[in-house]
């Protein structure tokens, strides 16, 4: 994974406010690069660096294995969750996930102007890399 590709990906996490999440594929829209898979690779490698409780899967769901710091996290920004009440009432054992409905983020309109400036500033230096990459092959 490109170095360039993770740090566009921690840019825009870092912009997701408290109480608001995206999905993986969210991500990988506003910056017009790579997928859901590229993203979560992303988050993967770097993450937990970031705001990562923020990003998650379409269907609401967080990594397995990070549910219990997640719910943490969640409860202490107030973010809407769907799920059975004793789940979250018992550490998020249960079947509980993040109200993709109520929380999706919409960046506003200065704030999608940063993440524009993220995504073509990504777009540059792949390009740039890539002729790069062409030269030394010729």
């Amino acid at each position: 994974m490109r170095a360039e590709y993770v740090d566009a990906v921690l840019q825009v996490v870092d912009l997701i406010p408290p109480g608001s999440v995206l999905s993986y594929g969210d991500i990988a829209e506003l910056l017009g690069v790579g997928g859901a898979r590229q993203v979560g690779s992303a988050m993967s490698a770097s993450g937990s660096t970031t705001t990562w409780w923020r990003v998650l899967r379409a269907s609401g769901h967080v990594p397995e294995g990070h549910t219990a710091a997640a719910l943490t996290n969640f409860r202490s920004e107030g973010t809407p969750l769907l799920g059975a009440p004793e789940a979250l009432r018992d550490g998020g054992s249960g079947p509980w996930r993040v109200d993709m409905r109520r929380c999706r983020w919409s960046p506003d309109d200065s704030t999608m102007d940063r993440i524009e400036h993220i995504a073509r500033s990504l777009e540059s230096r792949l390009h740039r890399m890539s002729v790069a990459d062409d030269e030394m092959e010729a």
